[in-house]
C-alpha cells in the first residue's frame, strides 16, 4: 500500500440484554485476527476470513450461550457488517465487486459480492450441523444474510459440493474473504471516484 494512502478501518460497538460484542476492522491489513466469541468454531471461521482477506480483524463478544449461540452469532455479524460499512465510508476508489471459487478437500464454495450500498443476501448451502463447539448449519446462512444486510452489500453464496461440514463452511469462509478482498481493493484508475453511474453508493 501506498504511503500516502491511509488505512482504511472502522469499528462497532452492540450491547444489547443478550450480548456485548466490540468488532474492529482494518481493511488495508495483513489477515490478523484475533477473537473471542466463546464459540470455537465461529472464531477459527473469523480467522479464515481474515487470513485470505487479508484483513485484520478484532472481535470480543459475550453472550448468552447458556440459550444458544443464535444471539451471539447474529450480533457479530452485525456488528462485522456496521464495522466494514465504516471502514469503507463512500466507496470511492474501490472495485466494489468481487468473486471467488475456493476448493477444500471434498467441498467446494463460490461467493461473490457487490458493495453497492444495498444489503442483501442469497445464501445456499446444504450445512447441517457441526457438533460441540461448532454452529447449527442455519446460524451459517444467517450470519452471512446479518453481515450483509449490515454491511450494505450484495452477497452470494453457495456450497456446490462436499460431504463434510467443516470443509463446507470454511471453504465459504475462506471464499468470502477473497470475494471481499477483491471488492475492497482499490482501483488506481477509479481513484477519488464513486463506483456507480448513480454517483453515489
Amino acid at each position: 500500500m501506498s504511503a500516502d494512502l491511509e488505512k482504511r478501518q472502522g469499528s462497532h460497538s452492540r450491547k444489547t440484554q443478550e450480548t456485548d460484542v466490540s468488532v474492529s476492522w482494518v481493511v488495508d491489513g495483513v489477515g490478523e485476527c484475533r477473537s473471542d466469541t466463546g464459540i470455537g468454531f465461529l472464531d477459527h471461521m473469523l480467522a479464515q476470513l481474515a487470513k485470505h482477506g487479508l484483513f485484520d480483524l478484532e472481535v470480543a463478544a459475550r453472550g448468552d450461550l447458556q440459550v444458544d449461540e443464535h444471539h451471539t452469532v447474529e450480533d457479530v455479524a452485525i456488528a462485522l457488517g456496521r464495522a466494514l460499512d465504516a471502514a469503507l465510508g463512500d466507496r470511492r476508489g474501490i472495485s466494489r465487486m468481487g468473486d471467488a471459487l475456493v476448493p477444500m478437500d471434498d467441498a467446494l464454495a463460490r461467493v461473490a459480492v457487490d458493495l453497492g450500498g444495498r444489503g442483501f443476501a442469497v445464501v445456499e448451502t446444504d450445512i447441517h450441523g457441526l457438533g460441540p463447539g461448532g454452529l447449527r448449519g442455519e446460524m451459517v446462512a444467517h450470519f452471512l444474510r446479518s453481515f450483509a444486510s449490515e454491511g450494505r452489500l450484495t452477497l452470494h453464496a453457495d456450497v456446490l459440493r462436499g460431504d463434510n461440514d467443516h470443509h463446507k463452511v470454511e471453504a465459504l469462509f475462506k471464499a468470502l474473504g477473497r470475494a471481499l478482498e477483491a471488492a475492497c481493493r482499490r482501483e488506481p484508475r477509479r481513484a477519488g471516484l464513486v463506483p456507480s453511474t448513480k454517483g453515489i453508493v
